[in-house]
């Protein structure tokens, strides 16, 4: 067992080096950010490890400073967080083949790493489940350090911190074009981009979020015999 833990190890770890690059600027920024709002880097360490949600996290900032509201808190933890309704849809035929549901694989699932478990394939005699367990706590780990290292950093030395949150927009730019790269059929992207622009325009930048995500499910659904055959024909959509 140990044996075939270090071998998934051995697996996972190159999948995750570019999260690793994009996740030490972004946790180094949120770190920092906590520590600006006057929260020490045990505050980032403890929101990373229980929390584990970057967006929300980045979000979460500003609702310290106010009165406790717990039905609003919610409110936006569901509209931020609303596309892992949305993720965990998509992966229920891809985790099929795992003998039992993992509870950490649910829990670790952001961005970054549904898309590794999307894309990232187990090299032959590799476990499946130990390969995306591995990806998911590497992807964490990351996350962790990078915000509590940010916030030690935050707690010693401080500066001007206007436009460190951009860092996470530029994060999902990043991650659209490396799928919009690797893919020669970009009907999926296509979909999103259209149904998010559209859904913006017609909602608002406050309320466009469920709407979008609704939209693009639809639109999925409605183009999932074509792209399946495209891919059955050995292209990939």
């Amino acid at each position: 067992m140990k044996k075939c833990s270090s071998a998934a190890l051995r697996a996972a770890f190159p999948h995750t080096i570019p999260v690793l690059t994009g996740f030490t600027f972004l946790g180094l920024a949120y770190g920092i950010l906590l520590a600006a709002h006057g929260f020490g880097p045990l505050w980032a360490l403890a929101t990373s490890l229980f929390v584990f949600a970057g967006s929300m996290q980045y979000f979460a900032l500003g609702l310290l400073a106010l009165p406790f509201d717990p039905v609003s808190v919610f409110l936006l933890t569901l509209t931020v967080n609303a596309r892992h309704l949305f993720y965990g849809i998509s992966m229920l035929e891809p985790l099929r083949s795992l003998k039992k549901p993992h509870p950490y694989l649910i829990f670790a699932m952001c961005d970054e790493t549904f898309s590794l478990y999307c894309s990232a394939k187990e090299p032959e005699g590799v476990d499946r489940e130990a390969f995306l367990l591995w990806i998911a706590a590497l992807n964490q780990f990351y996350w962790v350090a990078a915000s509590t290292a940010g916030g030690l950093i935050g707690s010693v030395l401080t500066f001007n911190t206007a436009g460190f949150d951009f860092v996470l927009t530029a994060l999902f730019v990043v991650i659209f074009l490396g799928q919009w790269k690797d893919r020669p059929h970009r009907i999926p992207a296509l979909a999103g981009l259209g149904s998010t622009t559209l859904c913006l325009m017609l909602f608002g930048a406050q309320d466009f979020l469920i709407p979008a995500m609704g939209l693009i499910l639809m639109v999925l659904l409605l183009l999932r015999r074509p792209l399946e055959a495209r891919r059955k024909g050995g292209e990939a959509p």
